[in-house]
């Protein structure tokens, strides 16, 4: 899961870096690729052009190579003329989306060493699909993952004195891609079947143990959830009334989409189970922001309320943990979970009390 990035001049190269969720937390990922090069006009399948400095979107099937770098390799991710010139005979129909399992001990998530066709927005392999986002059909970049070893996994940019030493370098390689679409080019209907689709796949990942996957699915989803909000609501609001920049037939695809209230619980429950992931990542800072999101969006959430209190315990924030489970209580009297969370948060500020009391006493003393 992506978190945060940002761009710095380097040795002439473009270099951009971000947090990425993996396996074992959290790793800073710095990819780094250069720009002196020539725009190329090569025909696709369908006899139109394309520009290999057009970089591929939401949707797009996307034929890469991941290779892992030693020492020696050579330091080169420049395009050349001739790999440029090899694009024009790639056959974009032959391109199809091979599935490959996720793994537990991998952090590229893809298979290393052959060329593989991946579809972007799906989340298969986080980190090479973020490299792809800002690439070109025949141009290769080197990425460099360092993993955060100490201190909260919580904080978004961690400190240079939390990092470990590069651990993996790798460089990719994007051949070729099909067309794709910008989240806001796309019609409603395909934004919804996106949301339903990373939810789904987060469900799975998370039933399966893959924790940071599920988190990197549900981002996914509310990503695009919560500009399509607005537009159901405005569409609703207007009846057959539809904004300018919509598609004329968006009226017509409403049907297949749930109504306001339905999107508003949806976008609840994929808030709620974001924290549910952060929580067991060790990210309790992230999982009470999404938490208190969820019990915002539909008050009546009581997974949400439980996972607000289990937030705020980890993070030492007793009295307000004691008003989530309190909250949780009033919507379900009788849950046993609630009522062992709340004796638990009473019994830790009463020992909290007594040891700042000792404290005290031995200071007056």
């Amino acid at each position: 899961m992506q978190t945060q990035k940002g761009q710095s001049d380097h040795n002439d190269a473009d270099v951009t870096s971000w947090v990425s969720v993996c396996p074992k937390g959290l790793c800073m990922v710095e990819r780094r690729t250069t720009l002196q090069r020539d725009p190329k006009i090569l025909p696709n399948s369908a006899g139109q052009s394309c520009s290999v400095d057009y970089c591929p979107k939401l949707g797009s099937l996307c034929q890469v190579r991941v290779q892992l770098k030693t020492n020696g390799d050579e330091d080169d991710v420049t395009v050349t003329e001739q790999r440029v010139d090899e694009l024009s005979g790639t056959d974009m129909k032959e391109l199809v989306a091979v599935p490959f399992p996720r793994c537990q001990d991998s952090f590229l998530q893809i298979p290393l060493d052959e060329w593989t066709v991946l579809k972007l927005g799906e989340g298969q392999c986080d980190i090479t699909e973020s490299c792809l986002e800002g690439m070109r059909a025949g141009e290769k970049c080197q990425i460099q993952l360092t993993l955060i070893k100490s201190g909260p996994v919580s904080d978004n940019q961690p400190a240079d004195g939390n990092l470990s030493e590069t651990f993996l370098c790798a460089t990719v390689e994007l051949k070729a891609f099909t067309p794709g679409k910008e989240s806001w080019e796309m019609p409603i209907s395909d934004k919804w079947q996106w949301v339903k689709s990373h939810k789904e796949r987060g469900g799975g990942r998370f039933r399966s143990g893959d924790v940071w996957g599920a988190s990197d699915s549900y981002s996914r989803a509310l990503k695009l959830l919560i500009p399509l909000c607005g537009i159901i609501g405005a569409a609703e609001t207007k009846g057959s009334e539809v904004e300018e920049q919509e598609d004329t037939n968006a009226m017509d695809e409403m049907d297949e989409i749930p109504s306001a209230d339905k999107i508003k619980i949806i976008k609840a429950e994929l808030h709620s189970n974001l924290a549910l992931c952060q929580l067991k990542l060790n990210q309790p800072k992230l999982a009470k922001a999404s938490a208190a999101k969820a019990t915002q969006i539909e008050p009546s959430a009581a997974k949400a309320w439980y996972r607000l209190g289990q937030a705020c315990e980890d993070l030492n924030e007793l009295e307000e943990a004691k008003k989530a489970f309190k909250k949780l209580l009033e919507l379900q009297p009788d849950l046993p979970a609630a009522q062992k969370a709340l004796k638990g948060v009473i019994r830790k500020e009463k020992e909290r009390n007594a040891q700042l009391g000792l404290r005290l006493s031995k200071m007056f003393s």
